[in-house]
């Protein structure tokens, strides 16, 4: 049964973890006010899911058991889920900045491939049996699961087995007939604070003697054994976080001390050959939804410059320099967003799973230009507000009498706009670009989901090379080398558009949601 955002929040109080946050033990997660506005970011999930105007994308059929669930808990079986994916990422973060539990839908898709091809590679139904039981009950319960994937890795230039201190990386320390017990520590776990459980899965490609860190399973938040160290969600409590006292995303560092997991929760341990396909499917299912989320906040940002243009007394339509940068932010946005959605028409089908997987190569390219072009996104949004969202008094000023009359005479630009709308607006800004928080979204765009190097590494390993070379030498008429298994040529495609289509016959088409007034009304 699908939660409300009010009884997602009522089930946290079921559970109690170990949380500390600016050095307090939390005793409860769901009444912490510095941890409210993640709460909030991942309450809307569940409400918009209930929505009749927004439940067409935020939901989906499981194939597997015929429910209906939330869109961010359903593996996806076409082309044109990931594009209702896609978008519901971008629905969700335009109104939230980030709404964090979409890591659950990247992960438990890539764990069902994995769990497939580990079947297929023994020969029995272990795994596919031991995922579908638990996805199906993560469904029912309608959980939102945090992903512990990022190890504290300690020396980089060693691998896990190497390291001095084990528990840098996560790792199988006992099992026995019961379970597997876990020791390690994971790092930039996101929500860490107000998840239900946590999936834990390795992060790099393992060689077999690193076999005991090749472990993927699921633990309850409150897991004996298990500590969370996270930071505020937002900036709650601040006057001047017009946007991030209400929205905001904590994350922590979850430290596992001899952890027990029952085998029904373990879905694989010691498999080490498969790590590597486990990280790179994770890693092109989030960069994919990556796409979708900042492409919200890309949303903000449009919204609030072209309000900010207003309230300074300017019509960009009219100023081409204004013009110029609106448009500039208008094609980094959708520029990314549509490598999305390229990704997502050119899915393939996991043929072990039977579920689909975004295009690795528009997945990662639309992920590295947000990285590297969100501090343009930025500098525009100062370039089009003008100075006034950091120079600005502080929020005490709006209703100090001995200053306040003067503020509102002075600082009032547009005579259509009173001084306490324009104000509001810089101070929006200023939270999404000029803050800590500000900083912060710049950041995890430019790291989350991995570094502008990984995706680099992703697009050149996927990209067909070869097929260019083989295009360029049949024009030349020889070939540059003789041996034709080169590396070079190692990768070749015959072409997006081939013989086998871009999804499966008969596959459900995206879904067109109206523009609800409510939507409407918030974007004004």
């Amino acid at each position: 049964m699908m939660m409300s955002a009010q009884g997602y929040e009522a089930s946290l109080r079921q559970y109690r973890p170990r949380v500390f946050v600016d050095g307090r033990l939390i005793e409860s997660v769901a009444d912490e006010p510095a941890l409210r506005p993640g709460i909030n970011a991942v309450g809307l999930t569940y409400d918009y899911a209930l929505r009749p105007e927004y439940a067409p994308i935020m939901t989906a059929t499981q194939g597997s058991s015929g429910k209906l669930v939330n869109r961010l808990l359903h593996i996806n079986t076409s082309s044109a889920d990931l594009l209702n994916k896609l978008e519901a990422v971008r629905l969700v973060c335009q109104e939230t900045g980030c709404a964090q539990r979409y890591l659950t839908h990247d992960a438990l898709n890539a764990i069902h491939q994995v769990c497939a091809r580990l079947d297929d590679a023994k020969g029995t139904t272990v795994h596919r049996d031991r995922f579908a039981s638990y996805l199906h009950d993560v469904q029912d319960r309608d959980l939102t699961l945090g992903v512990a994937m990022t190890d504290a890795k300690g020396d980089r230039s060693k691998r896990p087995h190497q390291q001095g201190n084990a528990d840098t990386y996560v790792h199988v320390v006992h099992r026995d007939g019961k379970g597997i017990r876990i020791s390690g520590t994971k790092a930039i776990v996101t929500g860490a604070p107000y998840v239900h459980e946590f999936l834990v899965m390795p992060c790099r490609n393992m060689p077999q003697a690193d076999a005991d860190f090749a472990v993927c399973c699921a633990v309850p938040v409150d897991a004996e054994g298990i500590t969370i160290i996270a930071r505020p969600a937002g900036r709650p409590g601040e006057k001047a976080a017009l946007f991030s006292n209400k929205y905001g995303q904590s994350t922590g560092v979850v430290v596992f001390d001899n952890v027990f997991v029952p085998w029904e929760r373990v879905f694989y341990a010691g498999e080490w050959e498969h790590s590597g396909y486990m990280t790179y499917n994770y890693a092109t299912h989030h960069r994919h939804s990556c796409i979708g989320a900042r492409a919200g906040f890309g949303d903000l940002l449009i919204g609030a410059g072209a309000l900010m243009c207003e309230a300074n007394g300017f019509d960009p339509g009219e100023e081409s320099h204004l013009r110029d940068q609106m448009v500039e932010l208008i094609k980094i946005t959708e520029g990314f967003y549509a490598c999305g959605v390229a990704a997502s028409v050119y899915a393939k089908q996991d043929a072990a799973a039977q579920s689909f997987v975004p295009d690795p190569v528009f997945s990662n390219i639309g992920k590295l230009l947000l990285a590297t072009q969100i501090y343009d996104m930025h500098k525009i949004a100062h370039y089009v507000s003008g100075g006034l969202i950091v120079a600005l008094p502080g929020p005490d000023e709006d209703h100090n009498p001995l200053t306040a009359a003067t503020l509102q005479d002075v600082l009032r630009a547009n005579p259509d706009v009173p001084y306490a709308k324009r104000i509001e607006t810089a101070r929006f800004i200023e939270d999404l670009t000029a803050s800590y928080q500000g900083g912060w979204y710049s950041v995890i765009s430019l790291h989350g989901g991995g570094s502008p190097e990984a995706m680099k590494r992703e697009i050149y390993r996927n990209y067909p090379v070869g097929s260019k070379v083989q295009l360029v030498e049949r024009l030349l008429e020889r070939g540059l080398a003789d041996d034709p298994n080169r590396a070079i040529t190692r990768n070749t495609q015959p072409g997006k558009c081939c013989s086998q289509g871009c999804t499966v016959t008969g596959a459900p088409v995206m879904i067109d949601l109206p523009e609800p007034a409510a939507k409407q009304d918030n974007a004004t």
